[in-house]
């Protein structure tokens, strides 16, 4: 297993709708073990393909949760249904998302509270489950990735605006940039937090710093 580089915002694999996987080969099997050791050092809870730099329908996830679902997991070539999301502003405290793919900034949308996911596991299984709160807005978020969105392109109001200062400000917005989990420093502040505060933080696609109320992919 190999840990791979976290592409950012303005690379072309993000941008794009990613294509089927037609095969299940070992070639897969290598590209779905490396993202979860990639998901892993990145302190994760979820994880796509275009992230590592492949435009391949995939994605993984480690989160726990209450609706019965593994809270490890992989799904190929998924589809993703959600509920309507609540109509008003988000709240800054209660709905915040980061990802690894805009390393280090979190910023507030509204999701459907409730999400269906079906697809194929590794040994080309079929699976569907149903999620709720946080492990919904972890599907709806990496399936946006699949289909080349990042969250950030959902904002609205205020928060778009402050998205595309934080992109400038950074440099970011054009191919070629990436991060190493495990070698470049934490854009979350895992490495500046204690080892029980750690126990309680959701990172990830990854998945910002965050408390069981945010999200980071």
């Amino acid at each position: 297993m190999t840990i791979r580089p976290i592409t950012i915002t303005g690379e072309p694999v993000l941008h794009r709708r990613a294509e089927p996987v037609e095969v299940i080969d070992d070639g897969i099997r290598e590209l779905v073990a490396d993202m979860f050791e990639t998901m892993d050092a990145a302190r994760g809870v979820g994880l796509a393909a275009p992230q590592v730099g492949v435009g391949l329908r995939i994605f993984t996830w480690q989160m726990d949760n209450r609706d019965g679902i593994p809270s490890r997991g992989v799904v190929i070539n998924p589809f993703v249904s959600a509920s309507k999301a609540p109509v008003g502003d988000p709240d800054p405290h209660d709905e915040s998302e980061g990802c690894l793919s805009v390393p280090g900034e979190s910023f507030p949308l509204r999701r459907g509270e409730a999400a269906t996911l079906t697809g194929l596991d590794l040994d080309g299984n079929e699976i569907s489950y149903a999620a709720t709160g946080w492990f919904a807005r972890m599907f709806q978020h990496e399936y946006d990735h699949l289909n080349g969105f990042l969250y950030v392109d959902r904002l609205q109001g205020k928060w778009v605006r402050k998205a595309k200062k934080a992109v400038k400000a950074n440099e970011w917005g054009k191919p070629g940039l990436t991060w190493m989990p495990g070698q470049d420093r934490d854009p979350f502040g895992h490495d500046d937090v204690d080892d029980d505060y750690e126990d309680d933080v959701i990172a990830e696609g990854g998945h910002a710093g965050a408390s069981e109320d945010e999200l980071a992919r």
